[in-house]
């Protein structure tokens, strides 16, 4: 597994160094002067060459019961055997088998493997995939996904009311949420008994060279613009974001951040390559369950972000009508608790948190899976960028990673 998340379209590693060589400065990057800037900015979110939105393939679920999904680490329930139980109870229940793979590390770089297939419509290899809010309404806009037929979904009735309409996806005619949670900060408890309370904790001269931070901007990005006083949910501006990018530099060029990752990050915080880091908050509950109670996590003073993944069906999957099949199955909350009770993030399914109460009172009162509204009064959901948005924002996080 590489140190550092890399761009995965060489034009992008191309341009990012030539604007490096001619020491762009991040403020040029953002105000989006120059043609290498611009290139760089447009090859970040590139649809792979497509001018027309691909037609969704003809679907053979109805004679062909096996279905392929991609999703991230540490994310669905799994028995000392290395089985899925749930999927092992939905196979017994629809005889469809499923192949679950562990492909997801952060979305860019997921989204860098398949993008050229999605534009021409083609088969990637899954049926269905978590990603994140933003990377699933860039798919939507570029027309990448198939459109979910609820008749095959019932149970979407149990969604959480609040996550029906969302900006990116009205109705949720193309998505449904899988889980959601938080990203936060979390320390080595054996390494740094006296904790931490703040992102700027993580500047410490104590931790040089053993912090890590995330790969996904707007965790990242989120929580230092939040250390900073911005709302991430509001109307900031590119000097807000500039600014926090000027901090992230500095950590970087400094050597107080070790590693920027995405999901891969859990590795560095075992083999305390790395003691304190920007987190995702269901992993460290995982990590001291498999590990020992070794780390602490917290949603920081000044606020953590929050965010849900969400399945999708990519343009090119013959099995959708599976794919709904197992969509409903993992919203009945029975199910959805049994999950919830694995992998500690927050359940989108109404009805799980009693379900959960059947299986540990304890875990039913886990505000990281059940959070009430104090709880995610302390998160903020980072704000839907624009097509140019995302393209200069991205161009600027991914310099710093390039030269991490």
């Amino acid at each position: 597994m590489s140190h550092r998340p890399m761009p995965a379209d060489p034009m992008i590693q191309q341009l990012i160094r030539q604007a490096q060589r001619a020491q762009m400065g991040r403020r040029t990057l953002l105000a989006g002067a120059g043609a290498g800037a611009a290139a760089l900015a447009l090859a970040a979110c590139s649809t792979g060459g497509a001018s027309a939105k691909p037609t969704a393939a003809a679907d053979k679920s109805a004679s062909d019961k096996t279905l392929n999904w991609d999703n991230w680490a540490l994310y669905i329930d799994i028995d000392d055997a290395g089985n899925y139980p749930t999927l092992d109870a939905f196979t017994e229940q629809t005889g469809i088998k499923v192949k679950y793979t562990e492909a997801v590390d952060d979305n860019n770089t997921y989204y860098g493997k398949v993008k050229d297939q999605l534009a021409l419509g083609q088969d990637i290899g899954a049926d269905t995939v978590c990603l994140t809010d933003w990377m699933v309404g860039r798919l939507i806009r570029f027309g990448y996904v198939q459109e979910l037929d609820h008749a095959n979904i019932p149970n979407l009735a149990n969604l959480t009311p609040t996550l029906v309409d969302v900006d990116f996806d009205p109705g949720r005619t193309m998505s449904v949420p899988w889980q959601g949670g938080f990203a936060g900060i979390c320390w080595n408890k054996e390494k740094l008994p006296g904790g931490l309370a703040s992102v700027e904790d993580l500047w410490d001269p104590s931790l040089k060279g053993r912090v890590g931070v995330l790969s996904e901007m707007r965790d990242t990005m989120g929580l230092l613009m939040l250390d900073a006083g911005v709302d991430i949910s509001g109307d900031w501006t590119d000097d807000d974001y500039n600014a926090a990018i000027d901090v992230l530099q500095k950590q970087v060029s400094d050597g107080q951040i070790r590693n920027i990752k995405g999901n891969s990050y859990k590795e560095d915080l075992v083999n305390e390559d790395t003691l304190a880091a920007i987190v995702w908050s269901g992993d460290i509950t995982q990590l001291n369950a498999e590990n020992g109670d070794k780390w602490e996590f917290i949603v920081p003073e000044k606020g953590g972000t929050l965010w849900n993944d969400n399945f999708v069906v990519p343009i090119g999957s013959q099995r959708k009508a599976n794919a709904e099949a197992l969509i409903n199955y993992y919203y009945e909350p029975e199910v959805a608790a049994e999950v919830a009770a694995y992998v500690n993030y927050i359940t989108p399914v109404v009805g799980a948190k009693e379900a959960a109460m059947a299986i540990d009172p304890e875990l039913a009162n886990n505000q990281l899976i059940f959070p009430d509204d104090a709880t995610l009064a302390k998160a903020q959901v980072f704000r839907s960028l624009t097509g140019p948005e995302e393209q200069k924002y991205d161009a600027a996080f991914q310099s710093i990673l390039l030269g991490a």
